[in-house]
C-alpha cells in the first residue's frame, strides 16, 4: 500500500511497535515514522484491498483454536473477540478460518471504542457486555499492546507466542506464555475448566 499510494518503501520493522493498537495507529504510525501526510481512509481501503486478497486460502486458525472455542462454550463460559482491528479485517479472517462470528457472544472492534490498544477500553467494554467484571475475563493476546491492554483492564493475560517472543510479553504484563491454544498450561486450563 504505502509502494502504491505513497511511492514509499517501508520495512516489515516500521509496524512492530503498533501491532495490536489498530489500523490507524498501525498504518498512521509507520506514515509519520517516513514523514508523510496519508489519507487513512484511502490508506486503510487500500491495505484492506491487499490484505483480503493475500489471506484468501491461507489462513488457518492457530493450533488449538477451535478446540480451545469447544472446550470453553462445554464448560459455558461466555466468549469476546475484542480486536483493535477494524470490523472488515474481523470479518475477513473469521471467514478464512472457518470461525462464525456466531461462536462468540460478543464481537468488538477498533469501530467500536473510541481508544485502541494498549488502552483497556476494548477489554473493560467486552466484560460489559459478557456481564462480567473484567477481572473474571482472561485475555489471550499475541502483541504486547494487547497484554498491556488487559492488564490495564484488570484482566488476567495469557501470552500466546505467535508474534513476539516470550520476553517481550513478559515484559508487557503476561500471566501466563504459550506457544498457541493447544499449549495453554495445565493450571490455566484447570481454573478456567473445572472437571
Amino acid at each position: 500500500m504505502f509502494q502504491n499510494l505513497y511511492h514509499t518503501a517501508v520495512q516489515p520493522a516500521d509496524f512492530v511497535p503498533f501491532v495490536g493498537a489498530g489500523e490507524n495507529r498501525y498504518i498512521g504510525g509507520v506514515a509519520e515514522k517516513h514523514g508523510l501526510a496519508i489519507d487513512i481512509t484511502a490508506a486503510k481501503r487500500r491495505t484492506y484491498a491487499i490484505y483480503l486478497e493475500i489471506i484468501r486460502g491461507r489462513l488457518t486458525p492457530l493450533p488449538g483454536a477451535r478446540e480451545f472455542i469447544a472446550a470453553c462454550r462445554r464448560g459455558g463460559l461466555a466468549l469476546a473477540v475484542a480486536t483493535s482491528a477494524d470490523r472488515v479485517k474481523l470479518t475477513g479472517n473469521l471467514a478464512q478460518i472457518g470461525i462464525a462470528p456466531a461462536a462468540f457472544d460478543v464481537c468488538l472492534t477498533g469501530d467500536d471504542v473510541e481508544k485502541k490498544k494498549p488502552h483497556p477500553e476494548i477489554f473493560l467494554t467486552a466484560a460489559a457486555r459478557l456481564n462480567l467484571p473484567p477481572g473474571a475475563c482472561l485475555v489471550v493476546e499475541d502483541a504486547p499492546n494487547g497484554i498491556r491492554a488487559g492488564q490495564a483492564a484488570g484482566c488476567p493475560c495469557l501470552g500466546l507466542t505467535t508474534s513476539f517472543a516470550a520476553a517481550d510479553l513478559q515484559a508487557a504484563g503476561a500471566d501466563w506464555l504459550a506457544a498457541d491454544l493447544a499449549a495453554v498450561p495445565a493450571e490455566l486450563l484447570a481454573q478456567l475448566l473445572p472437571a
